[in-house]
């Protein structure tokens, strides 16, 4: 049965586990937590040593923190700042509404560290600085193979590798996958912090768009997405690629006038399939995440699938379901934000003037924030992720 502990000699505990989860970012080590806490042996192999940034907008919507404060999370001791507020410019601001929720900014290098060490606390043994090289089923479990050569067993298999695929587990392209994305952060001057403060800023450009939130401090992150064909034509270069889009958007140039970047480089990935969404579960392994999902950015919602992921993964495997049922069920649920989300995206791209629609139809950014999430009905209440795998928080 999927949820059944497996019992092996204590001398073999090191080398066999109950669940092996390969990526500790929110969707692995919220699972790893889930599952200790349900008293399963848990292994989390993750491939970074020490905490560090990752191309994300840091965005924290609603859904996620409900679940993080659910799975004990103290979001403002952890430095978070409240978003209340989007704004959708192009060469000038177009529109401003309130969210229909209230956000947080909060860098992924602090959110990913205290979640690993929430797993930790409960039981979950977190292997840093390991990667996995390979993993094949054997027998009735599956092995890990790391690069030094060790094996690490286990009975079930979870990959939550983010939006890196795993050798050997790669996902198909998805249905808007011709966008690079890069990251920055700056030190913004005095005045623009504080213009910044409770926003979210989109910003739309030739060829794709961006996204500027503050995260407290003067601090700044500015994520963008653009086509690879612009790219090119920009010689790949990240001065030439921010230029153009401060040359497209006086907006966004404002901000950033007299701003220090506090990245050596930008960080970059490319051959994200965004709007991709996994119906099946490969050989019987369990896929979160950005490996289950990958939704457009600009909705801001990646980190809240990540963990709605876990809790369901969680769920289905405790009650003795499969891999293929959770797949399907996380499918389901997400299908209607994920075709709302990757049709606006595509539109911000490709036919970026349309965004002057909102003068018509004020309320349509309100709009477009709440059909391109997680739908309420969907999510778990705090109460029941507190008590639906075992000890209680």
């Amino acid at each position: 049965m999927a949820g059944a502990a497996v019992r092996v000699p204590c001398k073999e505990m090191r080398k066999f586990k109950d669940v092996l989860i390969v990526g500790g970012g929110p969707a692995g080590a919220a699972l790893g937590t889930l599952l200790a806490r349900a008293g399963r042996a848990v292994a989390i192999i993750e491939q970074s040593d020490a905490a560090h940034d990752k191309v994300c907008g840091d965005f924290l919507s609603y859904e996620a923190i409900h679940y993080l404060r659910a799975f004990g999370i103290d979001l403002e001791r952890l430095g978070a700042v409240e978003v209340a507020n989007v704004r959708l410019a192009k060469r000038e601001l177009i529109g401003e509404c309130p969210l229909p929720f209230t956000g947080m900014g909060l860098s992924r290098r602090v959110l990913d560290e205290a979640l690993l060490a929430n797993a930790r606390i409960w039981g979950t043994e977190v292997l840093r600085g390991k990667r996995v090289e390979h993993l094949r089923p054997s027998g009735e479990g599956w092995i890990a193979l790391l690069e030094n050569g060790e094996e690490i067993r286990g009975a079930s298999a979870f990959v939550a590798t983010g939006k890196h695929d795993l050798r050997g587990w790669h996902r198909p392209k998805g249905k808007q996958n011709d966008l690079v994305a890069f990251k920055m952060y700056f030190r913004l001057r005095p005045e623009k912090a504080i213009a910044i403060a409770g926003q979210v800023e989109l910003v739309l450009f030739r060829g794709g768009y961006s996204g500027l939130l503050g995260l407290g401090d003067g601090l700044a992150n500015l994520c963008l997405l653009v086509q690879r064909a612009v790219l090119r034509e920009l010689g790949g270069n990240w001065r030439r690629l921010l230029k153009h889009i401060q040359s497209s958007s006086r907006h966004l140039a404002r901000y950033l006038e007299d701003a220090e970047e506090l990245l050596e480089k930008p960080l970059a990935i490319s051959a994200i399939p965004y709007g991709y969404m996994r119906t099946n579960a490969p050989a019987g392994v369990w896929c979160l995440g950005d490996q289950a999902a990958v939704i457009p950015s600009f909705s801001g919602d990646g980190i809240s699938i990540a963990l709605h992921s876990a809790l369901i993964a969680a769920q289905t495997f405790l009650g003795g379901r499969t891999a293929q049922e959770f797949q399907e069920h996380l499918a389901r649920q997400l299908k209607k934000p994920f075709l709302a989300a990757l049709t606006v995206s595509r539109i911000m791209v490709r036919a970026p003037a349309a965004a002057y629609g909102l003068r018509v139809w004020p309320d349509a950014l309100r709009a477009i924030t709440q059909r391109t999430r997680i739908p309420r009905g969907a999510l778990v209440s705090a109460a029941a992720v507190r008590k639906s795998c075992g000890r209680p928080y």
